[in-house]
C-alpha cells in the first residue's frame, strides 16, 4: 500500500485523546459506562476511526484512506479471500504467450454509482489522470510504472499511455515493459481504480462528493466527527448486507466506546490488550485476533551522516533490544522481526543471518566506522508522526537503548500525520520509524517498493548496485522457485547492509459484538463490509 501503516500515528492519537502529560509512557483511564447502551438503528454498522485524509484513488497512499477507497471504488481485478487476484470489473483477461500482453474484458451493466456504465476508456482515463504530474500522485510510477508509455506521462512528455489501447467498450488491451508475476496484483491497488471523468472535472475536492463503483457509496462526511456509508443499490455483484456503516471519528476512545455500546467493532491497543485477554474479562470472547503482513522498521537516511556508514547503521540495530521492548511496552501482541519479510509472506525465509542484540558488538562496530567514536557523530534526530509532542512508548525504549547502550541522544521530530504520510520523504531527518503492509502478498511489494534505487518509498535513499540486480532479475524471473530465491538473497543483502532496522510483525487485534458476523479483515487489514452483516436476534436477546 504504499500502505504505510501507522501503529506510532495511532499509539500518539489514543494518548493525545487521554490528554496525558508528555511522557513516554500511554496509560489510559477508565471510563465510567452508562446505565445502559444507546439506541441502534437495525442494520447499522457502527466502527472507530480517525478519518481518511483522502478518497482520491489516485492520492491515497495510507491504510486509513485505502480504508474507505476500497468501499467506494474498484478497479478491474480485486483480491480474493486467498490474497489472490480475481476477476472485479473485468470478468476475464487473456494473457499474451510472451506475458507482456494483457486483454482485459469488462463486464457489461456494470455502472458508477450515478448509474453511467463504466467503459474500457474510463480506466484508460484514470491510469492517464494518476500519471499525469498535475495529479501529483505518489503511487502511479509505483503501481502503474510497469505499463509501456507510464514514465514519459509521468515526466511530461507524452499525454496518453501508449501501452494501454481502448479495443472496444468492454475491451481494454495493457502491455507491459517485461513479463512480471506481480503485475496482475498492482492492478488492485486504488491507483489502477476508475473514476469518472466527469466527478473529476466537477470540483478541486471532487472527492468529497465521489461518483465510484464500490459495494458502497457516501451518503454523509463531516471531517472529526461522522462518515456514513451506505449500499450502492447498483453494484454489479449482491448488495450489501448492512444498511449503513457509521464511522465514529475520533469520537473518543475506541474501547470506552465498545463498552457503552457506541461502536460494534474496536482496535485494541496495548493498553486494553491485558484486559481483553482476561479469561474473566467481559471481553475475552469478542477479542478476535488476525494475521497482518506488515512490518515496523526504523529507517536510515543512508545519505546523511553518520549513517552513510554501514557500520554506524549496524550498530544502531545491535543495540536495541527489540524482544524486551515488545514484552515490557507492546504486550507481547507483536512479533519480533529479524527480517524484512513477515510470516506468511511467499519467501519468507526464518532461517535469515540477524543483527542480534549485541551492546559489545555495536560499540566495536562503531570504533571500526569512519567516525571511530561516538564523540565525533553529528546530532541524530528520527523522524516520526503525531501530534502535541507524544511519543509512543516503545519509541521512548528504542531511544532509551540508544543512549544507554551506545551514548548517542536522539532527538525526536514529529510530523503532522498528513505530512508524514505524504511528505516523510522531502522532511526525513537521519533516522525514521514507518511501517508497511502488503498490498499484495508478494516480496517485491516490500523489498522493491522500499529499497530498489529511486523507488518512490525509498524514503531512506538506499542504493547498492548488486540489490538492484537481483531485485531486477526477480521481478522477470519466470520460475517462482527461483524467484523467491532471488528475493531471499536479495533480503539478506539488506540485513546484511543494515539498510534499516527492522523492529516487528504485526498482528491486528480487534473487539467484535457477538452480534457483527463477518467481520474479517483480511491480512492486508483491509476489511470487506459489504459481506458483514448484523444478526438482530442476538443484539436483541436479553
Amino acid at each position: 500500500m504504499k500502505k504505510v501503516r501507522q501503529l506510532t500515528l495511532l499509539g500518539v492519537l489514543l494518548c493525545a485523546l487521554a490528554t496525558l502529560p508528555l511522557t513516554g509512557s500511554c496509560q489510559l483511564e477508565e471510563t465510567p459506562l452508562p446505565l445502559s447502551p444507546p439506541a441502534r438503528e437495525q442494520g447499522v454498522l457502527n466502527l472507530w476511526d480517525t478519518g481518511p485524509m483522502t478518497l482520491d484513488p489516485a492520492i491515497s497512499s495510507e491504510l486509513t484512506s485505502h480504508t474507505y477507497v476500497m468501499q467506494i471504488f474498484s478497479g478491474l481485478v480485486c483480491l480474493d479471500t486467498e490474497l489472490k487476484p480475481a476477476p472485479d470489473i473485468a470478468e476475464s483477461w487473456q494473457r499474451s504467450n510472451d506475458g507482456k500482453t494483457y486483454t482485459f474484458y469488462l463486464r457489461q451493466g456494470v455502472s458508477f454509482h450515478n448509474g453511467r456504465e463504466v467503459t474500457a476508456q474510463d480506466f484508460k482515463y484514470s491510469w492517464e489522470r494518476a500519471c499525469n504530474p498535475e495529479t501529483y500522485s505518489q503511487t502511479a510510477a509505483t503501481y502503474l510504472g510497469d505499463i509501456v508509455g507510464v514514465d514519459d506521462v509521468l515526466k511530461g512528455k507524452a499525454i496518453e499511455i501508449r501501452g494501454v489501447e481502448v479495443i472496444d467498450d468492454y475491451t481494454l488491451k495493457v502491455t507491459i515493459d517485461a513479463p512480471k508475476a506481480y503485475f496482475l496484483a498492482k492492478l488492485t491497488y486504488p491507483t489502477a481504480f476508475a473514476v469518472d471523468k466527469a466527478n473529476v472535472e466537477s470540483a478541486k475536492e471532487w472527492w468529497r462528493k465521489p461518483n465510484g463503483t464500490g459495494p458502497f457509496k457516501l451518503k454523509e462526511w463531516k471531517p472529526g466527527e461522522v462518515l456514513v456509508l451506505e449500499p450502492n443499490e447498483l453494484h454489479y455483484q449482491e448488495p450489501a448486507k448492512i444498511n449503513q456503516v457509521v464511522f465514529h471519528l475520533l469520537g473518543g476512545m475506541p474501547v470506552a466506546m465498545y463498552e457503552m455500546g457506541e461502536i460494534d467493532v474496536a482496535p485494541v491497543y496495548q493498553d486494553y490488550i491485558d484486559r481483553a485477554r482476561d479469561e474473566n474479562g467481559p471481553f475475552y470472547k469478542e477479542l478476535a485476533i488476525f494475521p497482518e503482513l506488515s512490518l515496523f522498521y526504523i529507517g536510515f537516511n543512508t545519505q546523511k551522516p553518520p549513517f552513510d556508514d554501514v557500520n554506524i547503521r549496524r550498530a544502531f540495530c545491535h543495540a536495541v533490544n527489540k524482544q524486551r521492548i515488545i514484552e515490557l511496552t507492546l504486550k507481547g501482541m507483536m512479533t519480533k522481526a529479524d527480517g524484512i519479510l513477515p510470516p506468511g509472506m511467499p519467501g519468507y525465509n526464518e532461517n535469515l543471518r540477524q543483527l542480534d542484540y549485541d551492546i559489545a558488538k555495536a560499540k566495536s562496530l562503531i570504533a571500526s566506522s569512519k567516525y571511530g567514536s561516538i564523540d565525533n557523530l553529528p546530532p541524530v534526530t528520527i523522524t516520526v508522526s503525531g501530534w502535541g509532542g507524544y511519543i509512543t512508548e516503545y519509541l521512548g525504549a528504542i531511544i532509551q537503548d540508544w543512549q544507554h547502550n551506545l551514548g548517542v541522544e536522539v532527538t525526536a521530530r514529529q510530523l503532522e500525520p498528513e505530512i508524514f504520510s505524504y511528505y516523510l520523504r522531502e522532511e526525513v531527518d537521519e533516522i525514521f520509524i514507518l511501517g508497511w503492509i502488503a498490498d499484495y502478498p508478494d516480496p517485491q511489494n516490500f523489498l522493491d517498493n522500499l529499497f530498489h534505487t529511486g523507488a518512490e518509498y525509498n524514503t531512506g535513499n538506499y542504493t547498492n548496485p548488486e540489490l538492484d540486480a537481483l531485485l531486477d532479475q526477480a521481478a522477470v524471473e519466470p520460475d517462482n522457485t527461483t524467484r523467491l530465491i532471488l528475493y531471499q538473497q536479495a533480503e539478506q543483502k539488506l540485513i546484511d547492509e543494515a539498510a534499516c532496522l527492522p523492529l516487528w510483525f504485526g498482528t491486528n487485534y480487534v473487539l467484535v459484538k457477538p452480534y457483527v458476523k463477518n467481520y474479517k479483515p483480511n491480512a492486508l487489514s483491509i476489511p470487506a463490509l459489504s459481506q458483514v452483516y448484523i444478526e438482530e436476534s442476538i443484539y436483541s436477546s436479553p
